[in-house]
């Protein structure tokens, strides 16, 4: 699977947030505590971007800025409404001090 490098690591500190588009796919990647996760910056309620809204850390959680639905950036899942529908997520790591996202094709 091809792989998109998003920023140094030392930009995207706990608690953090950056997004990247890697063609028509938008990706918010999360610093939760030191661990990384990358899922979908697109709302399954409403389109909006993840990425945008607050961002719970220590709950690995994210709130749409639209109209407040919650996903775990762990897993994708909608964790409240108006969402229901899961986004996807992306395997993320590092390398060479990199930040580096798996995308599809």
């Amino acid at each position: 699977m091809p792989e998109i490098e998003v920023c140094p690591l030392e930009e995207l500190p706990p608690g953090s947030v950056r997004a990247v588009a890697s063609g028509e796919v938008r990706i918010g990647i999360f610093n939760a505590g030191g661990e990384l996760h990358a899922i979908e910056d697109r709302c399954s309620h409403d389109d909006g971007s993840l990425a945008e809204g607050d961002f719970e850390a220590d709950e690995c959680v994210v709130v749409c800025p639209r109209h407040g639905a919650e996903f775990d950036v762990r897993t994708g899942e909608a964790l409240t409404l108006p969402a229901y529908l899961p986004v996807s997520t992306f395997r993320v790591s590092v390398v060479d001090g990199l930040v580096v996202v798996e995308v599809p094709d």
